[in-house]
């Protein structure tokens, strides 16, 4: 099986994308680099779904696909180099609350349409907490949130009405890797 060469470093164009769209360094672009590099299996310069499954801590998250699709450009689960390291920008300590918020608000906006209804909530919390709790319960639950966090009562999440249910949420250790 032949295996295509993936280039040492990132290019000029993909570092100049993430410096002026993320806060990382040339340094920790490098670094990311070298560790999409080693994930790249086939070396296609994508990074697939099973590439990911292959790693062991990371395989047993009930919420991979669904972090795949959302970190995905091209929405088919497939990370690309720019997607990989954007997505790791987001989890930097100095990654500004409103990124961070927003990433998480995808996470639950299932469907993409920027507004989280019932059934995206529901599905959310399914892949969660798996068989531990029952649909009855789950539903209880997002019953519960719409009532508390819908504020103008038209059965969706919007963004800022999750910004609100956040904002006595310090994210300053929240979302955060170090690499």
């Amino acid at each position: 099986m032949e295996v295509a060469a993936v280039a040492s470093a990132p290019s000029a164009e993909e570092v100049s994308e993430l410096r002026k769209h993320t806060r990382l360094s040339e340094a920790q672009i490098t670094r990311l680099h070298e560790r999409f590099t080693a994930l790249d299996r086939c070396g296609k310069g994508l990074i697939s779904p099973s590439d990911f499954q292959s790693i062991a801590s990371v395989a047993s998250n009930p919420l991979l696909s669904r972090v795949l699709t959302v970190v995905s450009s091209s929405g088919d689960g497939n990370i690309s180099f720019v997607d990989f390291a954007k997505a790791f920008a987001v989890f930097l300590p100095q990654t500004d609350r409103q990124e961070k918020l927003r990433f998480t608000y995808m996470m639950y906006d299932i469907d993409g349409d920027d507004k989280i209804s019932n059934s995206d909530l529901m599905e959310a919390l399914k892949m969660m907490v798996g068989p531990n709790l029952t649909d009855v319960q789950l539903q209880q639950i997002v019953d519960k949130t719409f009532i508390e966090v819908d504020s103008n009562r038209d059965g969706f999440i919007t963004f800022s009405d999750f910004e609100k249910l956040s904002l006595p949420i310090s994210l300053d250790n929240a979302h955060v890797l170090q690499f």
